[in-house]
């Protein structure tokens, strides 16, 4: 049975986001939907010295638009971006293992919206650092027609998943039966249990971005997202 899960793609979210990556054979960037302001599609949180800091990446006030229309016209951010990242985790045990690739992100890259830098990192982290062997797809390749939830079975259908992986968030208004009539099982992800990791900055944060696991545990990040619940957690 192939499973599927359907998101907006964020900046540099969190490692739960990664989780759900990491359980499912195809990950759909649901781009092609509304943008909320004030949300995980453009900003996330690191640890600094002082305390949680969002990082957020400016994209005007236009609201009447989707997440792949969000254009980015002013690239003063990414130089910003990376200072308060070197600023934050530069002394991080595993933070020269990456340092190449975000100084290339953010210092040599020139990003054209918001969809293309959201999802190129989530794609390249979840593949080459956390060793996912998940498919990556646009939903505009699926073109689904209707909304909300039958937008989502219609992505699923044309798939050919059975299983649905959402996030908890959604218990609030997704309808199982509806899935279930098309025959394709809605499941729930749970977040509960992870262990924490030597984090700089204390008290420890688990809803900071995935750089923030990265930087302090470099390649045994997976562990701390989903190997400790196969191998017990470590102490």
């Amino acid at each position: 049975m192939k499973k599927a899960a359907i998101i907006q793609s964020n900046y540099i979210p969190w490692k739960g986001y990664f989780d759900i990556i990491h359980d499912v054979d195809v990950f759909v960037f649901l781009d092609d939907v509304q943008f909320t302001k004030n949300d995980w599609r453009n900003r996330n949180q690191i640890k600094t010295p002082n305390g949680v800091k969002w990082l957020s990446i400016p994209v005007g006030q236009h609201i009447h638009r989707n997440i792949n229309e969000v254009e980015l016209t002013d690239s003063r951010w990414q130089k910003k971006h990376w200072d308060a990242l070197k600023n934050s985790y530069g002394k991080a045990p595993f933070f020269r293992l990456y340092e190449d690739f975000f100084e290339h992100i953010y210092l040599e890259s020139t990003w054209s919206s918001l969809s293309e830098i959201n999802q190129f990192l989530i794609a390249h982290i979840s593949t080459n650092f956390l060793q996912c062997k998940t498919e990556f797809i646009d939903s505009r390749q699926v073109a689904a027609e209707g909304k909300k939830q039958d937008k989502l079975i219609g992505i699923l259908k044309k798939l050919g998943a059975g299983s649905y992986l959402s996030g908890p968030a959604a218990m609030s208004y997704l309808n199982e039966e509806g899935f279930a009539q098309e025959g394709i099982k809605l499941v729930y992800k749970n977040y509960e249990g992870y262990p924490a990791y030597p984090q700089s900055y204390p008290p420890f944060a688990h809803g900071v971005s995935i750089v923030d696991l990265l930087f302090h545990t470099g390649p045994d990040a997976s562990y701390y997202i989903w190997g400790w619940r196969e191998n017990g957690v470590k102490e």
